[in-house]
């Protein structure tokens, strides 16, 4: 057994964990408040190497933003722009499909699509949009939509919900985004997002997504005005709905912007606030295999870090991040191949190509790696 785990109080919680078994909201909660991070982070580093081994995963992807035109007003959210005014933006299916050209030159697999709900754009746009990106590139995967776009869309061609996902499903979607969970508990839910959907509404969205066969990953926005109890419930649930469905593919949780929005935060998540989450949901979530840092959230060297603390995954190489910049992430815009594979290495992990579904691609070598061995080759030729 590990040093920090014979030594640490939390040893009998880490155990159950490390042996599989299923652990109590008050444990979950335990391992949230501990100041015992070396223990924490042991058992959840060796949880995750039970799953993954020592690899760590990312994708080939690029993010598109239709719109940022709104009729909600989400207190947190920077993003976001009213139709009135006049500053946001929209983009056509010509515009949309030009982006995907440009991804398609560098080698995406993968297309991660979502916007503002706008107040005008009608149903055929987003089945246009599904059907032409499909035409362009069958192989392109595309992620698209969290929760609360399935019901606003739904709202517009005045269909179920789950008419919606399966229209879509046929036009070409692959997997609905983890967007929009933020935290699930309704007192703190309210008061950052009034207006948006229910927590049932978004796990309900979610479980007939996956009854119709279809996969997604899910999110936690964490760090503003919830409580750590509230962190474990929105946890509890999740785990709830992947034992009813087995639908989700990763987790990914994500840490609160507290710039350029109308949610004052006094304490907005420190790196340890960070990596003991994730750790604590690695253990947590017992039947996720995946759990991803974001890099655009956490910065490259935290996502380093959390390879550490429970997570393998740090998602892809973006291309193009608005949501997160425009509430004031300072992290760069993209991550090119060779910096992800450079990044997963100098963490000590065998960096893993992935596609929308984690499932690996193949192990991720530097194009000078490939050159040199194709000239040794040569030589010995």
């Amino acid at each position: 057994m590990n040093f920090w785990l014979r030594k640490s109080r939390l040893a009998p919680i880490l155990d159950r964990a490390l042996e599989g078994k299923r652990l109590s909201e008050e444990e979950g909660l335990e391992l949230l408040r501990t100041r015992d991070v070396h223990a924490l982070a042991a058992a959840a580093d060796a949880r995750c190497r039970q799953h993954n081994g020592d690899r760590a995963s990312f994708i080939l992807n690029r993010y598109i933003n239709y719109t940022n035109y709104c009729i909600l007003s989400c207190q947190f959210c920077a993003f976001a722009r009213k139709k009135r005014r006049g500053d946001g933006f929209e983009l056509t299916i010509e515009q949309i499909l030009a982006k995907a050209k440009e991804a398609l030159q560098w080698g995406a697999t993968e297309l991660h699509i979502v916007g503002g709900l706008h107040p005008s754009l009608p149903f055929e746009y987003y089945l246009e949009m599904l059907r032409e990106l499909k035409r362009l590139a069958p192989r392109l995967q595309l992620k698209c939509f969290t929760a609360i776009e399935i019901l606003h869309t739904s709202r517009l061609g005045k269909r179920p919900p789950k008419e919606t996902l399966r229209l879509f499903r046929e036009a070409g979607l692959d997997a609905l985004t983890g967007g929009g969970a933020e935290i699930f508990a309704p007192e703190p839910r309210r008061r950052i997002a009034r207006g948006k959907e229910t927590a049932e509404e978004w796990l309900d969205i979610h479980r007939q997504w996956h009854r119709l066969g279809g996969r997604s990953t899910c999110t936690m926005l964490y760090g503003h005005l919830e409580s750590l109890r509230d962190r474990v419930d929105h946890l509890r649930r999740l785990r709830e709905l992947q034992d009813e469905t087995g639908g989700f593919v990763g987790f990914v949780p994500l840490p609160y912007q507290p710039e350029n929005n109308r949610l004052p935060v006094r304490h907005s998540p420190t790196g340890l606030d960070t990596l003991r989450t994730i750790a604590a949901a690695r253990l947590f979530l017992d039947n996720f295999k995946h759990i991803t840092a974001y890099w655009v959230g956490l910065g490259v060297k935290l996502a380093q870090t959390a390879l550490c603390y429970g997570a393998d995954d740090l998602h892809g190489t973006i291309h193009e991040e608005h949501i997160f910049h425009m509430a004031g992430s300072e992290t760069p815009q993209i991550r090119t191949r060779e910096e992800m594979i450079r990044a997963i290495r100098d963490a000590g992990r065998v960096p893993i190509l992935r596609d929308t579904f984690y499932q690996p691609l193949g192990e991720a070598v530097l194009e000078e790696e490939t050159s040199a061995a194709g000239g040794a080759r040569n030589v010995a030729g």
